[in-house]
């Protein structure tokens, strides 16, 4: 069913356009194209972040396993290294921290009308990409240290995928309550 979608990139585009336009919409009804909110969350005072990050994380694990599972989709991770792993954390959270925008709540703040999501968001990201794309030749050797390859929990560990998601769910299930409960 879905491996059809691989050979239609007009069909690709189109539904990657309607889905980000509803991620889009999700995150600004959910309140995290705000700048406020983004920032309270980081000074700890307002988890409406954490909480919809972790709904998304539980419904992508639940839902990514069972279209697996279901032989209806496939796993490819992508390769990592501690060499793109920290600095890429880094930029990003000084990004983060300083904007008050991670690159999908820009995007949609956007929509609604922050201009300084988009001088600083969408304009930075773009000036960002192209200033990693002059330097990557430069970059490669470092961004390779530490390689981890495309290992995955589940590999690690030798085990079927459900026996590391279902604790994980079980766990971050746990802390939502915990975290509507305590009124954070």
């Amino acid at each position: 069913m879905l491996t059809n979608l691989h050979s239609k990139n007009g069909l690709q585009l189109l539904l990657g356009l309607l889905l980000g336009i509803a991620f889009g919409f999700l995150l600004q009804k959910g309140g995290v194209t705000y700048y406020d909110v983004i920032i309270n969350q980081l000074l700890l005072k307002d988890f409406t972040v954490v909480k919809i990050m972790l709904t998304a994380m539980v419904t992508g694990m639940i839902g990514v396993h069972v279209l697996v599972g279901l032989g209806l989709a496939q796993l490819h991770p992508k390769p990592g290294s501690l060499g793109m792993t920290i600095p890429g954390a880094l930029i990003f959270g000084v990004g983060f921290g300083l904007l008050g925008y991670c690159p999908g709540t820009a995007v949609a703040a956007v929509g609604h009308g922050a201009a300084d999501a988009l001088l600083g968001g969408i304009v930075g990201m773009l000036l960002g990409a192209a200033a990693f794309a002059a330097v990557y030749p430069k970059l490669k050797p470092t961004l390779a240290k530490g390689d981890f390859g495309d290992l995955t929990l589940p590999r690690l560990l030798n085990v079927n995928p459900w026996v590391v998601a279902i604790p994980v769910v079980i766990a971050v299930v746990g802390l939502l309550w915990w975290l509507e409960h305590a009124g954070l």
